[in-house]
């Protein structure tokens, strides 16, 4: 049999892998400055850029699109040219690729810190990113099915199905999460609204974790673990059976972020039944990876590789065991906004993530340098330090967490709340959020440690651009395979639609009944559009992250329902886009707080947060006194606001800055009867403009037998 010779391109491997680590380091340090300013707000330095509320997304995207990201593509280039026996498709497109990432990455680390952001988790950068993204996702996808259709082996390896499962969700679940009116170069309104916005939002939030952070890392494992270990993988049957069911399954998931919320009920009961059926196929590829080191189990004590592996596939299991425990409406009414929720995020990130693409690099980058990793010793010593970061991290969160869920629902004997201020909880777990903060500074010591462990290998070496390769033509069709999942491996084509069939089926289910049966949410006559002054504080909550730290939704509790009011509304939310409900709650919730203080509170609370909550550790806000409200594009969001249906006359368009202005005027009058002299045209006034609307509509307070007749799952 006559070989081809061809070459691997490893350059294109090796950018990914420096961005990897260059990001990796920058998206952690900005990490550890925001657990940081949980403990000590001053640390924002009182500079409008660096707050908790615009920094908390740079972390997060860094991390995920930066760190992890540039981990999937230099393991995927790697990979793929190997298993398929084929140089990538183009190298012109790989170069496209790998710059129009670094630049996508760049623009959003310069624009959220601006405050220009829609607010939607994991997915905050503004319109003109969301088409760059496309962009160059579409370039990768041609790169990536290019190589695999002049392939020179038939049939496709089980990584390159988890390749292709994540590049046609992640496409779909981009445009759909994408949908946006803009208004301006920087500023556009989701054209879904409050029940439908949220749906949306963690179909696309909960998948992007599936299909972002889950599937390509399985695919990365099901190459390199087997050529670590240097053993086949455990069983070709059950990679089959988790591919598929995995894929299936886990789009059904994402309502279970919103359980006990104003979503309609049948669709939180279908994300809970499929959360729990996710247990399976998940531990499926837990179990066969784990398995493929039979054998080699006496490797893991000399390899800091497998160690890094063996730790990720098992950070993998306990976040997929925990994530089905959380969408059990018991474990959900303690857990949610909580720091539990942070704890099961890290241990995905910092755990299965993090240690994969460790093992990755430790392993990858010495052999396209042909040469040997510079300290195996430093290597272990990384992976020491980053297992007990992971502890440090995640412990005391896990604790903090159940301090939270405990004293938020604990009542007096005499049925009153024990513990009336929110910010008696916060004080409390201070500690813990100490504790968390060590862990995550002994986590990005281990990186640098591995920085400067890669960087000398990488000296004593030299990169082998263009490896020599050679390998048969593509082998002939066999006619008799017995397998039919053989049969579909030779058509790509086939197969890529088969797997975006399957992520399409339970998104759908989901989403077309809520956004074309009327009862699902039902209207409220008294809620009303925001007034010209309203949205621009909504946009200004916005601009400033507050979401991250506050949620809008109270979900029918006793003691949500003491605490803060009447529980939410599904109607409520009909001109709420995006919708404001938040995942986490370091402050407590405000979708009742209109009303409930006057002026002069939510103006000092702004200025110095400790003047009406000592110990409060929310930063101050003076830049919000001084700077003056812009209302240039005033007109045009109103417009835009009403092609997305809320029904702004066209008066109120025409006269929308003026009727700002006198909205301003009235709240700045009511300031100065209470000494506080302030102009008009500050951009505090609309913010608290926007407060104190928040939940009026249909304001109630619970009544004396509601406290005890109230859905309570405690």
């Amino acid at each position: 049999m006559q070989l081809e010779h061809f070459n691997y391109d490893n350059k294109i491997v090796r950018d990914f892998g420096i961005a990897t680590i260059v990001w990796g380091i920058i998206g952690m340090s900005v990490g550890l400055l925001i657990a940081c300013q949980l403990i000590w707000p001053e640390l924002n330095f009182l500079n409008q850029y660096t707050t908790f509320g615009r920094v908390r997304p740079v972390h997060t995207n860094a991390v995920i699109f930066a760190f992890v990201g540039n981990a999937i593509f230099m393991g995927v280039y790697y990979s793929m040219q190997r298993v398929l026996k084929a140089r990538m498709f183009s190298d012109v497109l790989g170069k496209i690729h790998f710059w129009g990432w670094q630049l996508v990455i760049v623009a959003s680390a310069i624009t959220l810190p601006l405050g220009l952001t829609t607010s939607h988790e994991y997915a905050e950068m503004e319109w003109p990113i969301d088409l760059a993204i496309t962009v160059i996702w579409v370039v990768f996808g041609i790169n990536m099915f290019g190589t695999i259709i002049k392939r020179r082996e038939r049939h496709m390896y089980v990584a390159v199905w988890f390749y292709i499962a994540t590049f046609v969700t992640v496409a779909v679940l981009h445009i759909v999460n994408s949908i946006q009116l803009p208004v301006g170069m920087w500023k556009s309104f989701y054209v879904y609204a409050g029940v439908q916005d949220a749906l949306v939002q963690w179909w696309y939030g909960h998948n992007a974790v599936a299909f972002f952070l889950t599937t390509p890392f399985l695919g990365m494992m099901y190459y390199f673990l087997p050529k670590m270990a240097n053993r086949p993988v455990y069983s070709y049957k059950l990679s089959i059976l988790h591919f598929w069911s995995l894929i299936f399954i886990y789009i059904w998931a994402g309502p279970h972020h919103l359980l006990y919320t104003s979503l309609p009920g049948w669709v939180q009961s279908l994300g809970v039944v499929f959360s729990i059926m996710l247990i399976a196929p998940s531990w499926g590829g837990m179990i066969n990876g784990l398995l493929t080191l039979r054998g080699a189990w006496d490797k893991v004590r000399t390899e800091p590789t497998l160690k890094f592996m063996v730790v990720a596939l098992t950070s993998y299991g306990m976040a997929t065991f925990e994530g089905p425990m959380l969408s059990l409406k018991q474990v959900n009414a303690i857990a949610h906004f909580t720091d539990w929720i942070v704890a099961h995020v890290h241990i995905g990130a910092l755990g299965w993530n993090g240690f994969m693409t460790f093992a990755v690099l430790y392993w990858l980058l010495p052999r396209i340098y042909k040469t040997q990793l510079y300290s195996k010793k430093l290597a272990n010593v990384h992976f020491w330090i980053g297992t007990l970061g992971i502890l440090f991290y995640a412990i005391p969160m896990y604790w903090a967490a159940v301090v939270q869920g405990l004293m938020w629902k604990e009542f007096t004997p005499e049925g009153v709340l024990k513990y009336p201020n929110f910010l008696a909880t916060t004080l409390e777990i201070l500690p813990m959020h100490m504790m968390r903060a060590l862990g995550g500074a002994l986590y990005l010591t281990g990186v640098i440690i591995m920085t400067y462990n890669l960087v000398k290998t990488m000296k004593s070496g030299k990169l082998l651009a263009n490896e020599a390769a050679e390998a048969p033509s593509l082998t002939p069709v066999v006619v008799n395979e017995r397998s039919q999942h053989r049969r579909l491996e030779r058509k790509p084509v086939l197969f890529m639609v088969l797997a975006l069939i399957a992520i399409l089926i339970g998104g759908i289910v989901e989403m077309i009944p809520t956004f074309t049966i009327r009862s699902n949410i039902p209207t409220i006559s008294s809620v009303k559009p925001y007034t010209a002054l309203e949205l621009q504080g909504r946009d200004l909550y916005i601009r400033e992250g507050c979401v991250n730290c506050h949620s809008q939704t109270i979900r029918p509790f006793r003691s949500e329902t003491a605490r803060y009011g009447e529980y939410s509304k599904a109607g409520e939310f009909v001109y709420d886009m995006p919708f404001l409900w938040g995942s986490k709650r370091t402050g407590p919730d405000l979708h009742r707080i209109g009303g409930k203080y006057p002026n002069k509170w939510h103006f000092d609370h702004m200025l110095d947060p400790t003047i009406t909550s000592p110990g409060s550790i929310m930063p101050s806000y003076p830049w919000l006194i001084e700077q003056k409200l812009d209302n240039s594009m005033l007109k045009a969001k109103m417009n835009a606001m009403r092609l997305l249906g809320v029904p702004y006359s066209n008066d109120e368009v025409d006269q929308a800055v003026s009727a700002a202005e006198q909205q301003a005027d009235r709240i700045a009058k009511d300031l100065a009867t209470n000494q506080v002299s302030v102009k008009s045209d500050r951009e505090i006034i609309a913010l608290i403009a926007y407060l104190q609307r928040l939940g009026t509509d249909i304001k109630a307070e619970p009544k004396k037998d509601e406290l005890t007749t109230s859905v309570e799952q405690e």
